[in-house]
């Protein structure tokens, strides 16, 4: 795997065992193609360390709490709890129908606050976090918000390898409030936000009540989890920074362990529509639910995520697509018969890609050659062949045929 924080490939299992942490979705809206290229991604690592013989240990989180939720359901005039469960429960379809591996742990950030909380007061005591006050709070205004001290943490900033300005850009780009004053520095993240007029709320104990942070959420879920260090933290690349970063940081001031981060932070391309990032703010997504409301077949999707690399960034389209719906109706032509090409070579070609930083094209370029020698009648075959490739094609690539 590619790791972000060094450039450079590494093998992250050790002693035959991995532990995978992605982060998960904030339910305010559909499944759209970059959440869904970001999960197949990661469950294709999965699904390559398992068939290697490695045990893996996979969890994520959904963030059912945060400001773009509670915007949302204010602006549609709906309840956000049953707005995240709404979206929730479609996330869960549309992965499902994507033959998405579901994590061995998966929880949201309010089942997770206690946990938090605790989390919280111990970076107080220990003086890695510090509290900024706040005059419009409910009630006890003196507690304030509580927010991460970075001074604190040496390794700040080894993860992303980003430099004072784009550190800035990017936290004021994605969530952080560089601005706000009474903070240490323009960086620190927040860790507990107290009580709002109109917003929800929970027993934070020493803290006030009040609700979580969005990086201090993914430190507690995986250390809570999987333990420290991860082998991997995962994700789109808009979150190296800030929120890996933090996360990561996060994850030392709690352990007190330089090592608590992760060996390897990897980290999957942006999907575009029309040269833009596909994203929610922008509005220029396409939908997996829509995509199957309208007929088109989730193993095409799947396919049309896998014939990109993982790290790279592409554009959605309708050839994309359908190029996707042709290989797979070549592959199923080819898998219909009794009998086909030896697939010796064809599993240890797909096998060899996967184990070359998950190069999923050129797995699927091994897999057409096979498909295309099927068609052709080209050799001898070989009953029994189209099951074992077809096996071998649900376990390793996550496309049932």
């Amino acid at each position: 795997m590619l790791d972000t924080a060094t450039g450079t490939l590494v093998d992250p299992v050790q002693d035959g065992a991995a532990t995978l942490y992605v982060c998960g979705i904030t339910p305010y809206d559909a499944t759209h193609l970059g959440h869904a290229a970001t999960a197949v991604a990661f469950d294709l690592l999965g699904r390559a360390w398992r068939d290697a013989g490695v045990a893996v240990r996979f969890a994520s989180n959904v963030t059912d709490v945060d400001d773009p939720l509670l915007e949302r359901a204010a602006a549609t005039g709906v309840d956000w709890r049953a707005l995240a469960a709404e979206q929730i429960a479609l996330y869960a379809e549309d992965m499902a129908a994507l033959q998405v591996i579901p994590p061995d742990a998966y929880l949201g950030a309010v089942e997770s606050i206690p946990a938090v909380v605790s989390a919280v007061e111990q970076m107080l005591a220990a003086g890695t976090a510090y509290r900024v006050p706040t005059a419009d709070a409910l009630s006890a205004a003196e507690l304030g918000d509580v927010y991460a001290d970075l001074a604190a943490d040496d390794q700040f900033g080894e993860a992303a390898r980003l430099d004072g300005d784009e550190m800035l850009a990017l936290s004021a780009e994605r969530g952080g409030d560089p601005g706000r004053p009474g903070k240490k520095g323009p960086l620190d993240p927040l860790l507990w936000r107290r009580e709002r007029a109109g917003e929800p709320a929970w027993d934070g104990g020493s803290l006030g009540r009040g609700r979580p942070g969005w990086h201090i959420e993914c430190a507690v879920i995986a250390l809570g989890n999987l333990g420290a260090p991860l082998s991997v933290l995962g994700g789109g690349s808009d979150l190296a920074f800030p929120h890996h970063e933090m996360s990561c940081s996060h994850a030392r001031a709690l352990t007190g362990s330089p090592s608590s981060g992760a060996r390897a932070h990897v980290h999957a391309g942006m999907v575009g529509l029309d040269g833009e990032k596909m994203s929610k703010s922008r509005g220029n997504l396409v939908l997996v639910s829509t995509l199957r409301a309208a007929g088109v077949d989730p193993m095409a999707i799947r396919l049309a995520i896998l014939a990109h690399h993982y790290r790279d960034d592409w554009d959605w389209s309708d050839e994309v697509l359908a190029t996707a719906e042709a290989r797979l109706g070549r592959w199923r032509a080819a898998l219909s018969g009794v009998g086909g090409p030896a697939a010796d070579e064809t599993l240890a070609a797909v096998r060899a890609a996967l184990a070359d930083d998950l190069d999923a094209p050129a797995a699927l370029a091994a897999v057409d050659a096979w498909a295309d020698a099927a068609l052709a009648g080209a050799v001898a075959p070989v009953e029994g062949a189209p099951g074992v490739v077809a096996r071998a094609l649900d376990a390793l690539l996550g496309v049932r045929l």
